[in-house]
């Protein structure tokens, strides 16, 4: 989990990071203020099959982006790339165009994040 750019916003991230921890998943929680270089050298380092961004600034197109592009230059665009925030419908669909796996919303449930991930993520994806 990660929360690139400026947003200083964090607790929906880390809602999700302990709900995930707690449906026995491993997670990383890179800490606010993040680059998407190092979002994307951490996801390489640490050997992870997804990186989940949490963006509430309005820089969700740039930065899903960023962290993707940083992510293929390394070699790792099979690493699954999901996140959410307060994104519109419109911006939903192009960051799906763009590779983005899935997007939450506020109010989602994090059993369904859960699940989602259970599904989606993984070696093989």
């Amino acid at each position: 989990m990660a929360k690139p750019g400026l947003d200083g916003h964090d607790r929906g991230a880390k809602i999700i990071a302990r709900a995930l921890r707690d449906a026995g998943m491993e997670v990383i929680y890179t800490g606010l203020h993040q680059t998407a270089a190092q979002v994307a050298e951490t996801a390489v380092q640490e050997d992870a099959d997804a990186v989940g961004l949490s963006i509430l600034s309005g820089a969700h197109m740039t930065l899903f982006k960023a962290v993707k592009s940083e992510l293929e230059a390394r070699g790792a665009g099979d690493i699954v790339l999901f996140g959410g925030g307060i994104i519109p419908g419109e911006d939903i669909i192009a960051l799906r165009d763009l590779g983005v796996a899935e997007i939450f919303t506020p109010g989602t449930p994090t059993t369904e994040v859960i699940e989602w991930v259970r599904t989606n993520v993984g070696r093989g994806n």
